[in-house]
């Protein structure tokens, strides 16, 4: 059965979209990802104006100014709503692992 688009997303969207938590163009993604990750995490530019072109289509970001090229995008509450389901997917997954390993294995 393939996977609907959007039911998980990757490391890369994740932080596209929390980082849209304030209006921001791609320039700026492009600088905060890998800083709110400590250098763990990059996007591509051909990455990045893919998955925000993608975003837009779904109603998960909005469009809210633009600059010549520049374009600035802020997280609607759809958007808002996604990234709050993949965070608890991905707490529940920590949980499991805690559960299975112990406190011990996670230091």
């Amino acid at each position: 059965m393939p996977r609907l688009k959007f039911q998980t997303l990757t490391e890369q969207m994740f932080y596209v979209l929390l980082c849209l938590k304030t209006e921001c163009c791609g320039m700026d993604i492009l600088d905060r990802v890998p800083a709110m990750t400590g250098g763990r995490v990059s996007v591509g530019s051909g990455t990045l104006y893919n998955l925000l072109e993608q975003f837009l289509d779904v109603k998960m970001i909005r469009e809210t100014k633009v600059e010549g090229r520049r374009r600035s995008y802020v997280l609607t509450p759809a958007g808002r709503e996604r990234l709050r389901e993949e965070y608890r997917r991905i707490a529940a997954q920590g949980e499991d692992y805690r559960r299975v390993f112990g406190e011990e294995e996670t230091k």
